[in-house]
């Protein structure tokens, strides 16, 4: 294993949140605990809680729209908080883990020379004491964990009750014998619901005795053991039989069954995880030293490669049924921080953002599978909520339900109208970089375009269509309620929505065009800053989080330092008087992402340096939402790949721009396989004087280049490298 490209301790994880992860976007595993007492929890992207949300529906207030739009356009700011059915916050179903696999042994002294690991290019995760060593990973190809334990004298059981695991859980467990060694089941059936889980767990012995001690086994005497894992959500009663022989062939009959099934995953695995790879040209001993010890060192080169390598790792690994949850695929407690749900209103597109330019279409894939899923439940949303034609995407789904049923008067999260628009740009971009149009994507794109064809029917006095109600998450103006009229990501939303599906539906071009035409401008109010609502009179709340206001610079293209300079400056005016309220991580790297835009290295180092120097992240390289390592949660660790590509390339259909806000702290480096959006992949290497990319291009086009020297135009041929050369110093 290359340090680089993966992390290790020399002491074992006590706290579930500092064990290594593993996954293949379906199930997880998370390792950790002492070698005499290894724990392996278990995840599965399917499994969460019923609460009450599995039956919710979306508020019937359709008929009390028009009246609300008379209210607002007249200036009655607090005529929102009366939009609703009266109904309390009512969370998403959250988010839980299945069950740890206990593995015990005799308790004795700790072995000398204990290192536990995770190699990225793998996604293995192995422990190594005197004379024993215990391999985990999840198989893309095979979808079941797989462990591997040498010279084991181990008791083997699964166990639910982990933090926070409610009462009045249903639980049968189950062990029998088998040809290989044993089958270990564990049933949990929800409280007051037919909705269950199941966990099956293979123990396959080579050699020795294998016996069972209800609910589990023991195996002494073994040169190996082999454990095969999957869990399934089920309602009523499973027939475990399929289950079990599903399991039972896929144990090859050679003489290393761990090596055959390692390599059919790393057929798929590695060859994902490699296609990027960043080096900062980092000092060797500091990329030798354990992630503790880097993290302490947040200043270091090599901290930003190892935190970029696992990054990658971590999003792959989350990514597959579902792209990641506010916890990626992982937890260790069953009370997971705001349900461990899909918050849609910033932190989806934030972990998802590196997605196109690291080469992972396998997350952008997860990504537009849960909104196809869910289409239905948009177009309800927009008819239930808003009366319209059409589709309106959720804040938060558990990935069972899109409908909008979590909102209250603090949280007005159904008056949201911009989600679609910005959950469907990460699919556009990747079309983009593809040279493809995915069916899925246009589809969506129309149905958003329908909606504001029904939605915006207010004009002002200019004969500007007004968007009302309007909401800019998850903030609100000054001495006004929580919904407004014209945020400015609404207006960005929907100028982008309504353009994107011209452009790909012919037939209705013209008429969206001018309905994306007739939006207002954005609105640069009296401190200079892009003002996060365009209708006069609503005041900028500065302190917040969210920097929804600059959706038009990121992800957008709409406002950049190139074409529109003034609106750009106004937006980074904007940035610099945004407070960090609370300190979340995805605050300080969405200040990160934005600054990128608008080439401003000097805010992009601060705004990482506040995630590195604030102690966000566990030994496992996981992150957390809050500083001092309170909340774990993806956001951070997910997010800063896409911070430093964006510092170093930026692309569009018809622009390239070269190391637009490198940070003085990182003369030297080389950045490996991105790829871009005019569809050719980049390799770049830089110094503190010049600078080298090479273009790979799939497809002959012309793109305007930009670097600190300026501008010129750049043809690309298909097929042919093409290689720039530039001065940096």
């Amino acid at each position: 294993m290359s340090i680089v490209h993966g992390t290790w301790e020399p002491r074992p994880a006590t706290r579930w949140e500092d064990g290594f992860l593993s996954g293949n976007g379906r199930h997880g595993a998370l390792v950790f605990g002492d070698p005499n007492d290894e724990r392996v929890v278990v995840t599965h992207h399917t499994l969460v809680r019923p609460n009450g949300g599995e039956s919710a529906r979306p508020p019937e207030l359709a008929d009390q729209l028009p009246a609300l739009k008379d209210r607002l356009m007249a200036g009655e700011w607090d005529a929102a908080e009366a939009f609703t059915d009266g109904r309390e916050l009512q969370w998403v179903q959250p988010f839980h883990p299945a069950f740890w696999i206990r593995l015990r042994r005799t308790p004795g002294e700790q072995p000398p020379g204990h290192r536990r690991s995770v190699d990225f290019t793998t996604g293995v995760v192995q422990t190594v004491c005197q004379g024993r060593t215990s391999r985990v990973f999840v198989s893309r190809a095979d979808d079941v964990i797989v462990q591997h334990l040498t010279a084991p004298d181990v008791d083997i059981a699964l166990d639910h009750r982990l933090p926070g695991a409610p009462s009045g859980l249903a639980v049968g467990e189950g062990a029998v014998l088998t040809p290989e060694g044993a089958l270990l089941t564990l049933r949990v059936r929800y409280p007051d619901s037919d909705t269950a889980y199941t966990g099956l767990t293979l123990v396959v012995a080579t050699g020795g005795r294998t016996v069972l001690t209800p609910p589990g086994a023991r195996v002494t005497g073994a040169a190996s053991v082999l454990l095969l894992t999957r869990v399934l959500r089920h309602s009523g009663e499973l027939d475990i039989t399929p289950h079990a022989r599903a399991l039972r062939s896929l144990v090859p009959q050679d003489e290393d069954p761990y090596a055959t099934l390692l390599t059919r995953h790393t057929a798929l695995h590695r060859t994902a995880y490699e296609r990027v790879t960043l080096d900062l040209g980092a000092d060797e001993a500091e990329r030798a030293l354990p992630g503790s010890q880097l993290l302490a060192r947040p200043d270091s080169p090599a901290l930003l490669e190892r935190l970029f390598a696992a990054g990658r790792y971590h999003l792959l690994s989350a990514s597959g049924l579902f792209p990641p949850r506010l916890v990626g695929l992982w937890t260790g407690d069953w009370n997971t921080a705001w349900s461990g749900a899909f918050t849609n209103d910033a932190n989806l597109n934030l972990q998802t953002s590196s997605a196109a330019a690291a080469a992972l279409p396998e997350v952008t894939e997860a990504h537009a599978s849960l909104i196809e899923r869910q289409m239905e439940d948009w177009a309800e949303n927009a008819r239930t909520v808003f009366g319209a034609r059409g589709v309106v995407a959720p804040a938060h789904t558990d990935g069972e339900s899109g409908l909008s049923y979590h909102f209250s008067r603090e949280y007005p999260l159904h008056l949201w109208t911009a989600g679609a628009d910005w959950l469907l740009k990460p699919l556009v971009d990747h079309d983009e970089t593809h040279g493809t149009r995915d069916p899925r994507t246009t589809h969506a794109l129309a149905q958003v375009a329908l909606f504001y064809e029904d939605f915006l029917d207010r004009t002002d006095p200019d004969g500007r269509v007004v968007v009302v109600p309007s909401y800019s998450p998850e903030n609100r103006p000054v001495g006004a309620g929580w919904g407004a009229v014209n945020a400015a990501m609404d207006l960005s939303a929907a100028r982008h929505a309504l353009l994107t599906a011209a452009d790909r539906h012919p037939r209705h071009a013209e008429r969206w065009r001018a309905l994306a035409d007739r939006l207002p401008p954005h609105r640069i109010n009296a401190d200079g800053a892009l003002a996060e609502w365009a209708r006069p009179g609503l005041d900028d709340t500065y302190d917040h989080r969210h920097l929804s206001h600059l959706y038009g610079v990121w992800p957008l293209d709409e406002i950049n330092p190139y074409d529109t300079p003034e609106l750009a400056a106004a937006a980074h005016r904007a940035l610099e008087l945004r407070g960090a309220e609370n300190e979340s991580a995805h605050g300080h790297l969405h200040h990160a992402l934005v600054a990128a835009r608008l080439r401003d290295g000097e805010r992009v180092a601060h705004a990482l340096g506040q995630v590195l120097k604030g102690d966000y992240f566990h030994t496992s390289l996981m992150s957390a939402h809050y500083p001092n390592r309170d909340v774990y949660n993806a956001d951070a660790a997910h997010t800063l790949p896409a911070v430093l590509i964006e510092m170093l390339v930026q692309s569009t259909p018809d622009r390239l721009v070269l190391l637009p806000a490198l940070p003085d702290a990182y003369p030297h480096g080389r950045l490996r396989g991105v790829r871009t959006r005019f569809g050719a992949r980049l390799d770049l290497i830089w110094t503190p004087h010049e600078a080298t990319a090479v273009l790979r291009p799939t497809r002959t086009h012309r793109v305007e280049l930009r670097t600190s020297s300026g501008t010129r135009p750049l043809d690309l041929v298909a097929g042919e490298d093409h290689v720039l050369t530039l001065r940096t110093g």
